[in-house]
């Protein structure tokens, strides 16, 4: 980090996990560069996640604060997301999840608009790709179910101000949100903006070894990308021997299943 950003605007990620072990050291080390300090706390894994998470340790150092926080239920995880929030001495917040891996250009924008705007704006909705099926097929841009400024699609609030008025979180782990002192849900006030900075998003792909409370992924196949398609730069670059591949194709039954589901989802979109 230079001297000129350290005098900007401060931003910090909120990370919390719960067996992660394939895509959250991408996630993180997508994000190193703009962020920082990165709080992750981890919620009883049982899979190799805390050793990921060390890993990152050893090579961020105080960059990274790490607590394991036991087993949390859906209530109790918004309790810890707004213990988290406010134990974040900074001034901008970013919801990194563990199946979140960026761009550096689109970080690194989202980051230049905070120093450049971060005083007039409260918040940044941004759009993602998301891999379904694996990750050399995206998800259609139709399944995307999000409203935010307008726009219905794969779009999320991922970075807000932590001067908005009264924030807090509440509602259970699933529909958990970001609240101001009017219990308006942050991305309706006026001053959130929009901004084409995509992030990948794997949450329907396999994130871990072990059985995931829950889990989403998807029996269902995406459009397949083309050849010259680039991924986050980070899932390219050396990585830890004990993270599992990210470039795994889909087969066997998995695939039978995606392949039979995929035109049974896609007509229910259309309908509904």
């Amino acid at each position: 980090m230079n001297k000129a950003r350290s005098k900007a605007l401060t931003l910090w990620a909120n990370t919390i996990v719960n067996n992660e072990e394939n895509f959250l050291y991408f996630a993180v080390m997508s994000v190193a560069d703009f962020v920082d300090k990165i709080l992750i706390w981890d919620t009883g894994s049982k899979d190799k996640t805390v050793e990921v998470i060390k890993s990152l340790q050893e090579k961020l150092g105080e960059k990274i604060e790490f607590r394991q926080m036991g087993e949390v239920n859906e209530n109790q995880f918004t309790n810890l997301r707004q213990k988290m929030l406010e134990e974040s001495q900074c001034d901008w917040i970013l919801i990194l999840d563990g199946d979140e891996v960026w761009w550096r250009d689109s970080i690194k924008e989202v980051r230049n608009v905070i120093e450049e705007k971060g005083k007039e704006i409260e918040g940044i909705v941004v759009p993602m790709k998301v891999p379904v099926g694996d990750i050399f097929h995206m998800q259609e841009e139709q399944a995307g179910q999000y409203k935010i400024l307008g726009k219905k699609g794969h779009l999320s609030l991922k970075v807000f101000s932590k001067r908005i008025p009264g924030l807090y979180v509440d509602w259970p782990y699933g529909k958990e949100g970001f609240f101001d002192e009017d219990k308006r849900l942050i991305q309706e006030r006026e001053k959130i903006i929009f901004h084409n900075a995509y992030f990948l998003h794997v949450t329907h792909l396999k994130r871990s070894s072990s059985k995931r409370k829950y889990n989403k992924f998807k029996y269902e196949l995406g459009s397949k990308v083309s050849s010259n398609f680039k991924y986050p730069e980070v899932l390219y670059r050396e990585y830890p021997a004990f993270i599992s591949s990210p470039w795994v194709r889909i087969s066997g039954m998995k695939k039978i299943a995606a392949k039979f589901l995929t035109p049974i989802r896609r007509a229910k979109r259309r309908i509904i």
